[in-house]
């Protein structure tokens, strides 16, 4: 069961990857990166990882998809709305909501049933993935790529407001 759902997962964000590469619409793409960071998060909670799923799922789905979006709207305020742009809302809504409406029998299953604990007992995830030890990790052995990755963030936020900048 759980490589089903891995080879699910993996597939949505290899299908959602080649999305963001080959669709013309920024907005579009900056959807499908989405769909790959959510796929990425699950991947991450089948490896046992639920602190690093969050973690993708709030900084890079959450803040820097925000930010790309901002940054499309802010360089191409005309979006082209043709008059069949909402001609798949319907059928994708409907999938949407059957995959919701699995995902909660799957989970209402899980809690009801027992299930094998595997190689990762909570001691092992206690010992491996303590909150503490990362941020002591973040904050000390990897300090300066962090704060290398916030400046080129700062610098690429005044370059788009720069390029975007009327004259």
């Amino acid at each position: 069961m759980e490589l089903a759902i891995f080879y699910l997962f993996a597939s949505i964000a290899i299908v959602a990857a080649l999305g963001m590469v080959v669709l013309r619409n920024a907005v579009h793409s900056a959807l499908s990166l989405a769909v790959v960071f959510v796929a990425l998060a699950a991947l991450y909670v089948l490896l046992n990882a639920p602190f690093i799923a969050a973690a993708q799922v709030m900084i890079y789905a959450g803040a820097i998809l925000i930010l790309f979006v901002f940054v499309i709207m802010l360089l191409s305020p005309r979006v082209d709305q043709g008059a069949g742009a909402l001609k798949w809302q319907r059928p994708l809504a409907a999938l949407c909501g059957l995959v919701f409406a699995v995902e909660l029998a799957i989970v209402a299953a899980s809690a009801l049933l027992p299930t094998e604990r595997g190689p990762f007992t909570p001691e092992r995830l206690a010992e491996i993935g303590d909150v503490q030890a990362v941020g002591a990790l973040l904050f000390t052995d990897f300090l300066l790529p962090f704060e290398i990755t916030s400046l080129l963030l700062l610098v690429a936020m005044v370059g788009v407001i720069v390029l975007a900048k009327k004259r």
